[in-house]
């Protein structure tokens, strides 16, 4: 069904209450998930929804509600209590609709595959017994398994606002991961790998996302703590993506006007190693963070932000544009249940230009690591702390697992300290990151 014309009233009624701009977002989907444990079903879910937010402008006064409940009386109640709210909640100069109205593009962003949804149900679960056996069988050692999950789902979104937006746009998605646990001298020790993308052609074979989750798993048997030092540290991609998204909420606008970042009013300085460039991409063909308008339906762009370590300007939807003077980088995200804030699309540090295998083989004695546990990270200071687990190097080679240490510095030294970015930048998500190497951190273990 196309909602267009439901929010096409929706806001007439909304107009007609009283509210000076207003916007409806609608959003309705279908998700089907499998879990196999040790080749059995353990979980087989399949669910549909849909949801449908108001958000009500009076002045500069602004209130959001949402409901699953369509039919005509609550819609129409919906609408006169969210205008009501709006009128008795707190004046906010930053608040209202975006300043500019660009119409809804016809783009082809591949965001929509009709695959995963016509692969039959036995197959589904097919393949995640294909991925959890290839790791079950990659060796002995490889004790049992948390399971094997096969998702997919469909989404579609329609967006309208008073000032005679209309957009609609329909998404698919679908992945699969497999969780296998090894066990050594009573040890035990678990990974996992996954592969995930737009359509079936998208996915890599299950057998091979069992193999990784098993080589994953298999080569953190017989960790042991690293001796306290400062020396090298290599984040694998997995984990040097998360790394990004810390990166990712410092350069917020929502960061810069609560005084929640060490970025904060140094648009056009050096921050960062001339090696890194970070780039938020919303058009990417088939990206699973690709989409035609943001949350609030302004078109979505490139942005880099952070160019070879100089700092270009922030992430913005509506809102914080205004708080900091900035403009809207068609950065929003929004539920149907709020309203927007920023956030990312297909987030990623550009590709380097050093082979990972030659990142590794340039340290003389450090860590390189695949893990990261807790959160640890203050963006007013930049202090860096998180417990990590991955590999000790020696002279260039991997000489044992490391597990039960914690990585510590500053984060914005840690940015100026990227000594090299690796050549492996592949998404496997909406966010990604090829390896990177922080020429000094200080490593707490034994």
């Amino acid at each position: 069904m196309d909602y267009r014309d439901l929010a096409a009233d929706l806001l007439r009624q909304a107009r007609a209450s009283g509210t000076d701009a207003a916007d409806v977002l609608v959003g309705e989907g279908t998700d089907f998930t499998v879990t196999v444990r040790k080749g059995e079903v353990e979980t087989l879910k399949e669910a549909g929804s849909k949801a449908l937010g108001v958000r009500a402008f009076v002045g500069r006064r602004s209130a959001t509600s949402y409901t699953s409940d369509f039919s005509p009386s609550a819609l129409a109640a919906l609408v006169a209590d969210t205008v009501d709210m709006a009128r008795v909640t707190g004046e906010d100069p930053a608040a209202g609709l975006p300043d500019e109205l660009v119409p809804a593009e016809d783009v082809d962003l591949g965001m929509f595959d009709p695959s995963p949804a016509a692969l039959p149900t036995a197959e589904r679960i097919e393949r995640a017994r294909r991925a959890e056996a290839a790791a079950l069988e990659a060796s002995p050692e490889i004790t049992n398994s948390q399971g094997a999950t096969y998702g997919s789902g469909e989404d579609t979104i329609v967006l309208a606002n008073s000032r005679g937006f209309s957009g609609r746009y329909r998404t698919s998605s679908v992945s699969l991961s497999v969780v296998p646990v090894a066990e050594r001298d009573g040890a035990m020790e678990r990974d996992y790998w996954y592969t995930t993308g737009r359509g079936l052609a998208d996915l890599l074979p299950p057998e091979e996302v069992g193999r990784e989750a098993a080589a994953r798993t298999l080569r953190r048997l017989g960790a042991r703590k690293a001796a306290t030092c400062e020396a090298p540290v290599v984040f694998d991609p997995e984990t040097a993506a998360e790394l990004l998204g810390q990166v990712f909420r410092a350069l917020s606008g929502y960061s810069v006007f609560r005084n929640a970042t060490f970025l904060k009013d140094r648009v056009g300085e050096q921050v960062a190693s001339p090696l890194l460039t970070l780039v938020d991409d919303g058009r990417v063909r088939r990206g699973l963070g690709s989409r035609p308008f943001d949350g609030e339906g302004l078109p979505t762009r490139r942005n880099v932000p952070l160019e070879a370590g100089v700092l270009r300007h922030y992430l913005c939807d509506s809102y914080s544009a205004r708080k900091i003077g900035a403009r809207p980088t068609g950065s929003a995200r929004r539920s149907v249940a709020g309203a927007p804030t920023v956030g990312s699309s297909n987030l990623s540090f550009a590709r380097g230009e050093t082979p990972p295998e030659e990142i590794v083989a340039g340290v003389e004695r450090g860590l390189y690591v695949t893990d990261l546990i807790g959160f640890g990270v203050d963006l007013v200071s930049g202090d860096y702390s998180q417990g990590a687990a991955g590999q000790w190097i020696e002279k260039g080679r991997f000489v044992h697992p490391v597990h039960e240490v914690t990585i510590a510095g500053n984060l914005e030294q840690m940015l100026v300290d990227v000594d090299a970015v690796g050549t492996d930048l592949v998404f496997r998500g909406s966010s990604a990151s090829p390896t990177l190497r922080i020429k000094k951190m200080t490593i707490s273990g034994r």
